[in-house]
């Protein structure tokens, strides 16, 4: 039977409570949309290339909580506003993955609430569990 847990972490911002961050199956971690809201201020960037990184980081703490990393993301699906920064994202996914970067996706959507430019979703590799996580939440 295969295990299927939602996780969720006050470390990063979430933009609704209707769906978790992530959920864990078996060993693979389905990470939810995610922006580049800033953990420190709650604030989100006028920048494209600053919401970027700071989603990239978003799912770096998510996947870190879980006990995975961004080398274990075998899968990214890149949401963004503008087609017009594929160069901008195209570097940033670059400086993120500089060695075996995994498959990606990069469809153009309809505007975000919020001022919101871009939203990353991913599949990783579970590596290891924590071994003081007190389980899923």
């Amino acid at each position: 039977m295969m295990a299927r847990q939602n996780f969720n972490t006050a470390k990063v911002p979430r933009t609704t409570d209707v769906f978790p961050q992530a959920v864990v199956a078996d060993n693979l971690i389905f990470v939810s949309g995610t922006t580049g809201f800033n953990p420190s201020t709650g604030k989100l960037s006028d920048s494209f290339e600053e919401q970027a990184i700071q989603s990239f980081r978003n799912i770096k703490i998510i996947l870190e909580e879980l006990g995975s990393s961004l080398d274990k993301i075998v899968k990214t699906t890149v949401f963004m506003v503008t087609g017009n920064d594929f160069s901008v994202i195209n570097k940033v996914y670059a400086e993120v993955f500089p060695e075996n970067a995994p498959a990606r996706s990069t469809p153009q959507v309809m505007p975000f609430p919020a001022g919101i430019l871009i939203s990353i979703e991913c599949i990783a590799l579970v590596q290891h569990v924590p071994s003081n996580w007190q389980g899923y939440y």
